[in-house]
């Protein structure tokens, strides 16, 4: 053999053995049972261990999900029709009674992270009404389902693979993992993927819990809006620095310009929260 067949062939080797893997295929010809085989196969090689692989025996389809994909609908009202069913009155009033409840660790978060906490308090109320409300389905079925499927695989293939490495690290169960059809997890609605780059341990228990755990939720969202870009100190409304850092967390405009309404108001209206961070 040549050195120069010989080079040749170890350029081609040291490219095969270089080029990511293959996603599994969507619509697998074995089903939702193959799908799931390869993928597992796959996931393994980038340091899912058996407790992660686990999460996924007996996930089966979940038929629902895939047709709520199938229905979503971009914003249609009017920000004022928005914000105003949006921001209710029952929703401000109990925005300003977790203001002063939190006023501590929300003081402890904008030191740390830099982002107010009434920013904080208006996405929390807006996604889930204060923790209340955040989804009944299983995340690991919902996010293999979407995977599964050929309209959105990509991002689903890496949706399920943060939420298999959020079970693989202790942070919660399968059966914790509980959330919204498209996979949103916890009382402000991450998904796995931000959740498994942004989310921070604020109570110090070791494990980072977004769904029970209220300083663990606030300080993450915060770490969120900081990892995209949030200046310290600066304005969050329309056409001010962070607004479009709001717009990162919610690209609607409608949403993004609800939240930042809502927590303009949250701030005007909490002299006693805005007494406790001097």
């Amino acid at each position: 053999m040549s050195k120069v067949n010989a080079s040749l062939i170890a350029a081609v080797a040291m490219l095969m053995s270089t080029a990511p893997a293959l996603a599994a295929q969507c619509n697998h010809k074995g089903g939702f049972n193959g799908f799931l085989a390869d993928y597992k196969k796959e996931v393994a090689t980038q340091g899912i261990s058996k407790r992660g692989l686990a999460a996924l025996d007996g996930v089966t389809l979940d038929d629902a999900v895939i047709a709520a994909d199938r229905r979503q609908h971009v914003f249609d009202q009017s920000f004022e029709q928005f914000s105003g069913r949006m921001i209710s009155k029952s929703r401000l009033a109990k925005g300003q009674k977790m203001m002063l409840i939190h006023a501590s660790m929300l003081q402890r978060i904008e030191k740390q992270f830099g982002v107010p906490g009434a920013v904080l308090v208006a996405i929390w109320g807006l996604e889930t009404d204060y923790g209340v409300v955040h989804g009944k389905r299983s995340v690991i079925r919902s996010v293999a389902t979407l995977a599964y499927d050929c309209r959105r695989t990509d991002k689903f293939q890496a949706e399920l693979t943060s939420a298999l490495r959020i079970v693989d690290r202790g942070d919660m169960t399968s059966e914790q993992m509980i959330g919204e059809w498209a996979g949103e997890i916890g009382q402000t609605q991450f998904l796995p993927t931000s959740y498994d780059k942004y989310a921070v341990d604020f109570d110090g228990n070791g494990r980072r819990d977004l769904v029970g755990s209220v300083p663990d939720v606030l300080a993450s969202t915060a770490n969120y809006l900081k990892g995209h870009g949030w200046q310290r100190g600066r304005g969050w409304g329309l056409g001010e620095p962070n607004f479009d850092t709001i717009k990162a967390w919610n690209k609607a405009e409608v949403y993004a310009r609800t939240i930042a309404l809502f927590a303009e108001k949250l701030d005007g209206d909490a002299p006693n929260y805005k007494r406790a961070q001097k």
